[in-house]
Parts: C-alpha cells; sequence; structure tokens
C-alpha cells in the first residue's frame, strides 16, 4: 500500500476557530511542492507575516492565533508551524507566551515528522514541545495545557491512534 500524500484531520467534522480559508494543500517534504520556494507553492511570494506581539488575554480576537490552532486541528502541520512563529518571535521567546507557543510549533512539528514515519525525530520534537508547556497556568490562551499534554504524550506513546487536537475553552 503507497503512503498518504498528505495527512488526514484527526476530525474533518470539528468545528474552526477562525474564518481564514485553508492552503490547498498540506505541505509534506519531498511529496508536495514547497510552500514558499517552489513557484508551485501555496505561499510563494507571499510576504511572511509580522504579527504585533499576541496578549494572552485576548487571545479570542487574535485571528492569527486561532487560524494556526485551526491549522494544527486540520494537519496543516507545516503551515501552522508557519502561522505560529510570527506570533513566537514577537511574544519573544523566553516569555511565557513565547513558550507556549514554541511548544505547539514543536508539537506540530513532530506530528509532521510522524507522519512521514521518523519516529524518533517525532518523539524527541514532542518532547521538547512538552517541556515548553511545563509549568504555565492550567488553562493559558483558551487551552487546558495538562488536558493538551496528557494528549500528546498518549499519541506519541501509543496510547492513542489519532493525533492531538487543540481544544480551545
Amino acid at each position: 500500500m503507497a503512503a498518504a500524500l498528505q495527512p488526514e484531520p484527526p476530525d474533518p467534522a470539528r468545528p474552526r476557530y477562525s474564518r481564514r480559508p485553508f492552503p490547498p494543500y498540506r505541505f509534506v517534504p519531498g511529496r508536495t511542492p514547497h510552500p514558499r520556494r517552489d513557484p508551485r507553492g501555496h505561499s510563494f511570494g507571499v510576504p511572511e507575516p509580522k504579527p504585533p506581539p499576541p496578549d494572552p488575554e485576548r487571545w479570542r480576537e487574535n485571528e492569527d492565533y486561532l487560524y494556526g490552532i485551526d491549522l494544527f486541528n486540520f494537519a496543516y502541520w507545516w503551515e501552522c508551524h508557519e502561522a505560529l512563529e510570527g506570533l513566537w518571535h514577537a511574544a519573544g521567546h523566553v516569555t511565557p507566551c513565547g513558550q507556549y507557543l514554541q511548544g505547539v510549533i514543536q508539537v506540530s512539528a513532530a506530528n509532521l515528522q510522524r507522519f512521514m514515519g521518523r519516529l524518533e525525530t517525532a518523539r524527541r520534537k514532542a518532547e521538547e514541545g512538552l517541556a515548553r508547556l511545563e509549568g504555565l497556568p492550567p488553562e493559558y490562551m483558551g487551552v487546558r495545557v495538562e488536558d493538551f499534554r496528557r494528549d500528546v504524550r498518549d499519541y506519541y506513546e501509543s496510547r492513542r491512534d489519532r493525533p492531538p487536537l487543540i481544544l480551545l475553552q
């Protein structure tokens, strides 16, 4: 059986948090055109976003954040990384918000690595992401942090068969 070209979302019927349209495909290295470098890429020629620093208390109003969460939940893991990276840089890498965003980015990268069959790299990335989420308040930017961490651990320890979702409260 041939490997799937792109990952499928864990719950395709899941409600979305943003209205921004999804890209026409999910980037998977070696399988689909690189979004920024390939002229066929879905983001070729589109400038990288430079969002203002996110306010963790006003996450419901942050369209870039909500879109990044949608991308994560619908298995656009490379695109999630790209969407949240600008927020991470704007937040500051060592702030609680920066640590949270980097944790989500790393779990997203882990999910893509796992889909590509790079299990050891995926586990390492997931552990790095989980470590960044330690010490945050129980609920941060709409996420029940310990529930998300548990779901990630369960996925990477094979106690669940579908990637975790980020459920905003």
